[in-house]
């Protein structure tokens, strides 16, 4: 385990494998309870500032199987507020690929991987209603035009990830379960 000392200053050019060190060490400490929660807000404010920041965070924490990630801090909900521009859009895509991931996993007939995008989907459903904000609902709103449409802001995401008619459909739904669409 990477300790974090605080006051930590993390680099505005913090790569992605740095950042899911720093993220892997944040969710060690918060389970051995080595963290103070201002401390916490602290780190991971730094981390979402940037896109890779956040990538790193959300891939160690959204993944993770301990039960951490099932009640997020009212500091994780803060530090996340912080940087809406980068976290929504990545929070949006998060839902749509977990939800779509599962898909295919269970037609594999993976049902731990499955299991695990399932997991993905729920913290990030969880955590897209806990930061609601307009730029949240305007990126889940986005998805949902795209997805309607097959154009707009996130068609070439969808398009570049090949997600079929019944993976669409169901990521629809699943924005439509987060309450965030107007």
């Amino acid at each position: 385990m990477m300790p974090l000392e605080t006051p930590l200053t993390l680099p505005d050019d913090l790569s992605f494998e740095t950042a899911i060190a720093v993220s892997q060490s944040l969710l060690d400490q918060m389970e051995q309870q080595a963290l103070a929660e201002a401390d916490l807000e602290a780190v991971l404010t730094q981390l979402v500032r940037s896109e890779n920041g956040a990538r790193g965070f959300f891939v160690t924490y959204l993944s993770d199987e301990r039960s951490l990630a099932d009640s997020p801090s009212p500091a994780i909900i803060q530090a996340l507020k912080t940087s809406p521009d980068t976290v929504a859009p990545l929070m949006v895509k998060n839902l749509a690929m977990s939800t779509a991931s599962a898909i295919a996993h269970r037609r594999n007939q993976d049902a731990t991987a499955a299991q695990g995008s399932d997991r993905v989907q729920r913290r990030s459903t969880q955590l897209l209603q806990a930061i609601q904000s307009p730029t949240v609902e305007a990126h889940v709103a986005a998805l949902a035009t795209s997805l309607d449409t097959g154009a707009g802001d996130y068609a070439a995401f969808l398009d570049r990830w090949g997600y079929d008619t019944e993976q669409r459909q169901v990521i629809r739904q699943q924005l439509a379960a987060t309450n965030l669409l107007a």
